[in-house]
């Protein structure tokens, strides 16, 4: 007869394959490959996180969405980039967080959209968004010409300290008016002073 497997045993054999994957795995994953009730996984996950919070460790155990991964934490921040490659360091303008900010909100969501709610063109901004692996492709819109639909990452959840979007602050309809009605003035401000020096106004406002 197998002898049942103590939860040390399986902490360890938790540890043992989050660290070997380098990224999240999927608590599903994990409980078919341990070949526990998803339910006892979640339980088991749950307590190892308080248990890593707890106690005098440099690395914690962070819910992704429906996956887990070993980060580490932040406070050893200085010691680590002594040793290891500095992580990158995003360079976040105003433009770029509204533009986050409007994907992070209403995701899925087309860069079509995401202009008409800026009131300007957002290629530029998209664009560096996704370089950063602050967002991604995460289907296509059954419309014409199938446009791209972006979401935020496992990186933007890491990046900002929460387990999903759910845990963003609530933003009002008001507040998601307020990103176009800072745009629309914000161009319709340099538009006035580009003809007041002789200049075309530009199209995009994006490489500010």
């Amino acid at each position: 007869m197998e002898e049942k497997r103590t939860e040390a045993a399986i902490r360890a054999a938790v540890e043992a394959i989050l660290f070997a994957a380098g990224g999240s795995v999927e608590a599903a994953r994990l409980a078919s490959a341990l070949e526990l009730d998803p339910g006892e996984m979640e339980d088991i996950l749950r307590r190892m996180e308080l248990r890593y919070e707890e106690e005098d460790r440099g690395i914690r155990l962070v819910e992704l969405e429906n996956s887990w991964q070993l980060c580490t934490k932040t406070e050893h921040y200085e010691e680590l980039i002594r040793v290891v490659k500095q992580p990158r360091k995003y360079i976040l303008t105003e433009v770029l967080l509204e533009t986050l900010s409007i994907v992070a909100y209403k995701q899925p969501v087309t860069k079509l959209e995401i202009e008409k709610i800026r009131g300007v063109k957002s290629d530029h901004a998209v664009n560096k968004l996704v370089e950063y692996g602050l967002i991604e492709e995460v289907g296509r819109l059954d419309a014409p010409g199938r446009p791209i639909l972006f979401g935020t990452t496992e990186d933007f959840l890491r990046s900002f300290g929460i387990s999903s979007v759910e845990e963003l602050p609530k933003a009002s309809p008001e507040q998601i008016e307020d990103f176009k009605e800072e745009a629309e003035e914000e161009l319709g401000q340099k538009g006035a002073g580009q003809k007041e020096m002789g200049q075309a106004p530009e199209k995009d406002s994006d490489e500010a």
